[in-house]
């Protein structure tokens, strides 16, 4: 249980806090060499920081060339107090034109803040959405035509039975079988067929077809 709310400590920033410590220290120093002392000196490295955590936010919201060109103005300043408190600059003997840089150092910082808190930003364009890759998709093929019936066959004509085989013909029948074929030729001028025949007289189809054979 305890082991859960024991804060985790992390190297990265046990280094972070110890770097910022340094540069910290080492503005503060300048600025005393400087001429600024009392709350003065300390006042400067909380401003350099200040302008690298406003470059940090800016930067978040676009990579401009302002923001770069502020980021480059903090990290010379840091760096630069960072570089002369290591023995390469007399403290005690501080020139002229670095006493004259960290003066204007406010007014620097100051405009290079309100720059940054103030100008505008232009927004990022959000990437046009990709049309959906159109599908192609296949035609359905064209319906094939209903094939054409082939014509029936003709039937074949029924051939006409034998003599031999042809039924017995009464005469009686044949004779009025021949009145009706000569009323029939005089009222229509035409011979009479089988089938008529055979409808007048009320007979088999085979004996119509026989009497019509003797009519003939």
């Amino acid at each position: 249980m305890f082991r859960s709310i024991r804060p985790r400590v992390d190297a990265v920033l046990i280094q972070a806090v110890i770097a910022g410590a340094l540069s910290f220290a080492h503005l503060h120093d300048l600025a005393e060499a400087a001429g600024q002392t009392g709350w003065k000196a300390w006042a400067y490295p909380v401003s350099v920081d200040l302008l690298l955590v406003a470059v940090w936010r800016r930067l978040r919201a676009e990579r401009s060339k302002l923001a770069w060109f502020w980021f480059l103005v903090a990290l010379v300043a840091s760096l630069g107090a960072n570089i002369a408190t290591a023995g390469l600059l007399d403290l005690n003997q501080v020139p002229a034109w670095l006493r004259i840089l960290v003066a204007g150092w406010p007014a620097l910082a100051f405009l290079g803040g309100t720059l940054l808190a103030h100008t505008p930003t232009v927004p990022v364009p959000a990437p046009e959405p990709r049309p959906a890759p159109v599908v192609e998709r296949p035609e359905p093929p064209a319906p094939e035509p209903d094939p054409v019936p082939e014509p029936l066959p003709a039937p074949e004509p029924v051939p006409a039975l034998p003599e031999a085989t042809r039924p017995p013909v009464p005469p009686a029948l044949v004779d009025h079988a021949r009145k009706v074929a000569t009323e029939h030729r005089t009222r229509t001028g035409t011979d009479i067929d089988t089938a008529t025949l055979r409808a007048r007289l009320g007979v088999p189809e085979d004996l119509a077809g026989a009497i019509v054979a003797q009519l003939a």
